[in-house]
């Protein structure tokens, strides 16, 4: 795999971003750890885009908990955000 110096620009400005001054085994760890977290928010988003769609397309508030791992309260507020845009 390849990466254009582009590509590797903005990883390392990223890795930069949450290391801070550190270096070493503690700057990677926190550029490990704050990578980590915006992966762990952008898949949120995703399931929560796709918890809108399922229910949307007929899938029960039960259905959507048992499959995410959340309880219904939260299934039924990310439901609540569904802010379709107009057809």
């Amino acid at each position: 795999m390849t990466y254009s110096d582009a590509q590797v620009s903005a990883a390392a400005a990223a890795m930069d971003k949450y290391r801070g001054g550190d270096k070493g085994e503690v700057g990677a760890a926190l550029a490990v750890v704050g990578l980590s977290a915006d992966r762990a928010a952008k898949e949120a988003r995703i399931r929560d885009d796709m918890i809108r769609v399922a229910r949307r397309s007929g899938a029960s508030l039960r259905q959507l908990a048992e499959v995410s791992g959340l309880d219904r309260k939260t299934v039924t507020a990310i439901v609540a955000e569904d802010v379709r845009a107009p057809d």
